[in-house]
This record gives C-alpha cells, structure tokens and sequence, in this order.
C-alpha cells in the first residue's frame, strides 16, 4: 500500500548502499516501517507492518 511519508521519522539508507544516490530510504515508526526512494524524497512511501518489512527484506535476500 502507498502512502504519504510520514512527517518527521528518521529515514536511513542501508550500509549496502555505499553512498549512492539510487536506492531506499526506510523509517521506523511506531505503527509501520515506511519505504521509499531516495531520489524522490517528497513522494508517497511504502507502509508495511514490522512482519510485513521483515517479508520483504527475506525475499530481497533470496531467503
């Protein structure tokens, strides 16, 4: 589900990224991990639920 970003979480890119401008940012929230592009910062982010996130994460990994 899409969403609008939440105001003001503190988004991080992952330590894999090896500071390039193209890929996801994520935000910790107490009611859903958000994801979004980072060259699009001002867009709709990703919403999921922690177990939601946790999937993705297992399926990015190939996992």
């Amino acid at each position: 589900m899409s969403a609008p970003a939440p105001d003001s979480p503190l988004w991080f890119k992952s330590s894999h990224s090896a500071g390039e401008q193209d890929c996801v940012e994520v935000a910790y929230t107490s009611g859903a991990v958000y994801v979004r592009d980072s060259k699009c910062k001002a867009g709709a982010a990703l919403a999921l639920t922690s177990a939601g996130f946790a999937s993705l994460v297992a399926f990015a990994r190939g996992t």
